[in-house]
């Protein structure tokens, strides 16, 4: 086979085309349809957030090279964010690092603690970089299904204890989980912590929905569980939180041997980015909690609003307890391929939606579900909503 023959892509990402995202925004914007597919907000977060990022620019702060692990302002802010809301110890110089957003968390994390080989045992379905970085570094993905039950998808505790073999180095762990919006209870994470425990595993839980939980869920980070500090990696993220998808600031907290080991790999990736937003996130993180009520409480009428025209438009609509995402099943308009039902659905209804069966590996597991974004502004969501109904009639 010549050079010319030969495919340009490695094997490890030939699976990985165009991410269904691009796919769907780009045909929301041909057919002028609203975009509920793609997650990111339609309004901007607070005016003196954004107005703390002007500041920095002028001020000539992060303009050059910030810091390899962060400003310190940022990774001070965050070790007190742990601190005051979960009552997380972790020193700002040696247990904080701040990322290109969690997405390039994600990827560092698994680059540098996966040898060619290990086993990942992850949630499915899961945010498509999960696959596509575990692939990059070499491991192999174990899936542990989440499935409908009494309404919302729930983790199988059996079926995870029996995906871990000799060969798993690392549980992936997403609470409140994108895209199906469960947020894993006390009982579920301690039975996670004392698998880990047992097994000797580490790992990575993706708690970027942290402030986003509603009616009784709970977020409870897994790091607060008896011997579980020391191996974990949290992962957070400003986009989701402070409605600053753009700005690209995450963070990982964890002990400083993870640390290290993560920024070994984060150093060849991005090595630094947003320098001005992070001292911009800095000064979001210190917010009063009213800003973080106001928020949650602002998500959970929008999720409202948006499950309730769902349902009368014909679907069947699983509970969101987490995240600002409605996954619904599509059987009872009389459909069942959700790649089909999305491809469509522009030119049906004006609307587009992701089809889950993209965040699977058993893909006709997902096959008949569709994931919703409910952050955008709610006159936005109630034409979406008057749209839908058309589906029905």
């Amino acid at each position: 086979m010549t050079s010319s023959e030969r495919p340009f892509l490695n094997r490890r990402l030939a699976e990985f085309g165009t991410t269904i995202f691009a796919e769907m925004s780009a045909l929301a914007v041909q057919t002028g349809s609203i975009n509920l597919g793609q997650g990111f907000p339609d309004t901007d977060g607070p005016e003196e957030v954004r107005e703390a990022a002007v500041r920095a620019l002028r001020d000539g702060r992060g303009n050059q090279y910030p810091p390899g692990p962060g400003v310190p302002e940022l990774r001070a802010a965050v070790a007190a964010h742990q601190e005051r809301r979960y009552g997380l110890l972790f020193d700002p110089d040696t247990e904080v690092l701040v990322t290109a957003g969690a997405t390039e968390a994600i990827a560092a994390s698994l680059l540098a603690l996966l040898e060619p080989g290990d086993e990942v045992v992850a949630l499915e379905p899961y945010y498509d970089s999960y696959a596509a970085c575990i692939a990059m570094a070499g491991g192999t993905r174990v899936p542990v299904t989440l499935r409908p039950h009494e309404g919302s998808f729930r983790l199988d505790l059996d079926e995870l204890r029996a995906a871990v073999t000799d060969r798993t180095r690392l549980l992936l762990i997403n609470t409140p989980h994108n895209p199906t919006g469960t947020v894993l209870t006390r009982e579920e994470l301690t039975a996670v912590a004392e698998l880990a425990v047992e097994r000797d595993l580490l790992v990575v839980t993706d708690e970027v929905y942290e402030h986003l939980v509603f009616d009784e869920a709970e977020h409870i980070p897994l790091a607060t569980f008896t011997g579980m500090r020391e191996r974990t990696v949290t992962i957070g993220s400003a986009g989701k939180t402070f409605s600053f998808t753009g700005w690209k600031v995450g963070w990982i907290t964890a002990p400083p041997a993870l640390v290290s080991a993560v920024r070994s790999a984060k150093q060849f990736l991005t090595y630094v980015s947003s320098g001005p937003f992070q001292y911009a996130v800095a000064e979001a993180l210190a917010l009063p909690e009213a800003y973080f009520t106001a928020f949650r409480e602002d998500m959970l009428a929008k999720r409202n609003l948006l499950s309730a025209g769902l349902a009368d438009a014909g679907f069947e609509v699983f509970r969101t307890a987490g995240t600002y995402f409605i996954t619904t099943d599509i059987r009872p308009l009389g459909e069942s391929d959700g790649f089909a039902f999305c491809r469509a659905l522009p030119r049906r209804a004006g609307v587009v939606a992701i089809p889950n069966a993209v965040f699977y590996d058993h893909r006709e597991e997902g096959a008949p579900f569709v994931r919703f974004a409910f952050c955008k502004q709610t006159p936005v969501l109630e034409e979406a909503a008057a749209r839908l109904k058309t589906l029905g009639a």
